[in-house]
């Protein structure tokens, strides 16, 4: 038993520390992009609203199409989501 919560445990560390490297590999690749002006994408998606009506029912209204700045990197940064994240979810509900 001893060894088994030694190895959860090294693993456990592992992922941590890969995750943050990750990260910081991410983030440093994004500011030499933002000094480069090249960190920024924009993406078309697809607006809706969704309106709370009596008796528990809903009302979706299409809004239009709308142009959302996204970051090119593998994280959000800067407040704006990951542009490959945003690629595939291009459906927005407000």
């Amino acid at each position: 038993m001893k060894r088994f919560l030694a190895i959860l445990e090294l693993t456990a560390k592992v992922v941590i520390v890969v995750a943050v490297v990750t990260w910081v590999t991410d983030w440093a690749v994004f500011r030499v992009r933002s000094a480069r002006g090249t960190a920024f994408d924009s993406v078309q998606v697809e607006e809706y609203l969704s309106t709370a009506l009596k008796g528990n029912k809903q009302e979706f209204d299409y809004m239009g199409t709308a142009q959302v700045s996204c970051a090119r990197a593998l994280f959000p940064h800067a407040g704006a989501p990951a542009c490959w994240w945003l690629r595939r979810h291009t459906t927005q509900w407000e």
